[in-house]
């Protein structure tokens, strides 16, 4: 990564974002990929299916200012929208979190015998 004294050296990046459009994306992707590579293996795929939402939200829009809106309602919706991070806090406050998670699957508990299951 591009980084001075810790920080990303924002500079260079807009210098490259208008010089070399495609170097400035190939190092865009190159850096997302290695702090991805860098999170805990169990949030990696999460961390990328993320990534590959917003980089359809680009796609998808017509200039940079339209991405920029539309990324930012992504976050917005994930954030206060239902069962975003607002409602799990509050479900989090109230105990409903636990309550709700002990709804899950149900399984039968049988009991473990020493020798097999046949009992003396």
């Amino acid at each position: 990564m591009e980084r001075t004294g810790g920080k990303l050296d924002f500079d260079r990046w807009l210098k490259l974002a208008s010089t070399d459009l495609s170097a400035f994306e190939a190092l865009r992707r190159s850096t997302i990929d290695e702090v991805i590579r860098q999170a805990p293996e169990e949030q990696q795929d999460r961390l990328r299916r993320l990534q590959w939402r917003i980089d359809q939200e680009r796609r998808r829009s017509g200039s940079p200012m339209g991405a920029c809106i539309r990324i930012s309602r992504m976050m917005w919706e994930q954030m206060m929208g239902e069962g975003g991070l607002v409602d799990r806090l509050h479900d989090l406050g109230s105990g409903a979190y636990s309550a709700r998670a002990g709804r899950g699957k149900s399984a039968k508990v049988i009991p473990l015998v020493p020798g097999g299951g046949q009992r003396n």
